[in-house]
């Protein structure tokens, strides 16, 4: 067994997707090396913004981009992976959040997104926005599978306060698959000790800088919880701004002023009312509506909106849209889907 744990702490071309309800078609095509080969053609749906069919050939343009691992939530949706953002900067990523299905969606958009950086044992860095279930249950594969599937260094894993334990906890879990990969017969010298995590916990503040990028963690509200983060990436010529889960949260508004993509969560207006009303009082402190997300965006002069960590209560990505609109978002704005890139 081993004793000092405590010391030493994935080509498809074309693809069709139903989302609820709604057929999106992703057709990938051989481009340019200079347009990181690639294109992507979406049936918008109704009130989307005008060229959203052409949002994955514009995003693959930047050198910094959101490619969605995971848009869902707790509900166990089979098109939505949970929670799990990256941010393509060039040939590196930054993930944020894991929810379940993290490592393998990543594989799914190195493979058929053509990007790289998404590899699996190329996975090194993560920041957890909050403590949730649904925002951590990849933690023990993006720890673990990666350096299986041999990453050479260790998992960087800034979050909250807990995250450490959290952290810990998981090494401790996996305590007999950690020492059977190290002494039984896998050849795993190469990167014995790349299981250990290192965990940075902040209250807020610059987490990373280096070369052109830039991330910070931005307290905000999300009900009760005491430390819950938005993430700020700014990269060498793209701003992203990333919400996690969020009640209406000024400190959103201060960051992003005018950044290029803010990623969002909303649930829908219209089905709240729909919902019992001890459900109502929890999401009406926890998260935040079409309403709310108008004002958000438009104090904040965000150039484009992307929704994720959608609640739809039965309605679907163009009704979500719809209420968008109707509440006065007249900029580019899309519902994201699994392995969308904007």
């Amino acid at each position: 067994m081993i004793l000092d744990l405590e010391r030493a702490l994935r080509s498809m071309r074309a693809a069709r997707t139903h989302v609820t309800g709604i057929l999106i078609t992703v057709a990938l095509a051989a481009c340019s090396p200079a347009a990181d080969d690639g294109s992507d053609v979406i049936a918008a749906p109704e009130g989307a913004a005008e060229g959203e069919d052409t949002a994955f050939a514009e995003a693959m343009t930047y050198r910094t981009r959101v490619v969605m691992l995971g848009t869902g939530n707790p509900n166990a949706d089979p098109e939505r992976s949970g929670p799990a953002v990256a941010v393509v900067v060039d040939d590196q990523a930054f993930i944020f959040d894991a929810g379940p299905g993290v490592v393998r969606r990543a594989a799914k958009a190195a493979r058929d997104l053509e990007i790289p950086a998404l590899g699996a044992a190329r996975l090194n860095r993560v920041f957890i926005t909050h403590l949730h279930s649904d925002h951590t249950l990849g933690l023990p594969d993006i720890l673990l599978s990666p350096w299986v599937l041999d990453r050479p260094d260790r998992l960087q894993v800034v979050g909250p306060p807990g995250i450490d334990a959290m952290m810990s906890h998981i090494v401790m879990a996996y305590e007999a698959d950690i020492d059977r990969r190290i002494n039984g017969l896998e050849p795993r010298d190469a990167n014995r000790d790349s299981y250990i995590p290192d965990v940075v916990e902040t209250e807020g503040g610059v987490v990373y800088e280096e070369g052109e990028v830039r991330i910070e963690a931005i307290p905000i509200t999300h009900g009760d919880w005491s430390f819950s983060f938005a993430y700020k990436v700014t990269g060498p010529d793209r701003t992203i701004v990333i919400s996690g889960d969020a009640a209406p949260s000024e400190p959103i508004v201060e960051a992003c002023d005018g950044c290029d993509v803010l990623v969002h969560e909303v649930y829908s207006g219209e089905r709240f009312v729909t919902r019992p009303p001890e459900w109502q009082a929890y999401h009406s402190v926890f998260h935040t509506s079409p309403e709310q997300l108008v004002d958000i965006a438009t104090r904040a002069g965000a150039q484009k909106l992307v929704l994720y960590h959608q609640l739809y209560w039965g309605t679907d990505d163009a009704g979500l849209l719809a209420e968008m609109r109707s509440a006065g978002w007249d900029g580019p704005l899309q519902s994201a889907v699994d392995l969308g890139v904007y």
